[in-house]
């Protein structure tokens, strides 16, 4: 069986978690504890860098939430979470890269003073400005249709919709990105967000908090 080591709070986490319920393929969720447990002899085994999540099918440990995904398309190819077609194959790369390098960095600032971290108000109207721009090319890629690169579920909306997902909650509505917003809720009323959803409460930022503290403590 399939086992996946994550953490319930983590967009790089849940991204792999939807991916696995969407192809139906049997799973174990195994929970690390990042309060140290990513430090340990028998985890760093498996990921030397500490970081979650690591996927083990069998004999394969595979670790990087996009090569992950990767894998799962390329080991386990139906239903199919990737377009044939070039152009929409390479919409669908944008994105998920779009997300990781642009949107997802972007939206540090604005979590840390979300949490009472920092109180810099020029870096956070510089991190409002380039989620604004991310988004605004999001839209654009989506265009007319249901999903990135597709009429159905891609891997860049699972990518891209697990960040986006947090973007109101750091006081930026997508009111102004009706297709943007329109393609969301098409994303959380499906069954795999449901089963995957972690209510944020107040434990929970909590210990987002913590962890926001020791990496700033590292640089």
């Amino acid at each position: 069986m399939l086992k996946l080591y994550h953490d319930p709070i983590s967009a790089n986490s849940r991204r792999v978690w939807i991916t696995l319920i969407e192809k139906g393929l049997d799973f174990k969720l195994i929970e690390v504890n990042l309060d140290g447990e990513q430090f340990t002899p028998a985890f760093q085994a498996m990921n030397p860098f500490s970081h979650i999540p690591v996927l083990v099918d069998c004999e394969t440990t595979v670790i990087e939430s996009l090569a992950i995904l990767d894998y799962l398309e390329a080991q386990y190819p139906i239903p199919a979470l990737m377009p044939a077609a070039p152009k929409d194959l390479a919409i669908v790369r944008m994105v998920e890269m779009a997300t990781v390098n642009e949107l997802f960095p972007a939206m540090n600032p604005l979590i840390a003073k979300l949490l009472g971290l920092m109180n810099d108000e020029a870096a956070a109207e510089q991190s409002t400005q380039k989620i604004h721009r991310a988004l605004t090319w999001f839209e654009q890629q989506l265009g007319d249709r249901a999903y990135f690169g597709s009429e159905t579920l891609t891997l860049a909306d699972i990518v891209a919709g697990t960040s986006i997902l947090f973007v109101p909650m750091l006081g930026m509505e997508l009111n102004h990105y009706a297709k943007l917003q329109a393609w969301l809720d098409r994303l959380v009323m499906r069954s795999s967000w449901k089963e995957s959803d972690q209510p944020i409460t107040p434990e929970v930022l909590e210990k987002v908090k913590t962890r926001m503290k020791a990496r700033i403590g590292q640089h």
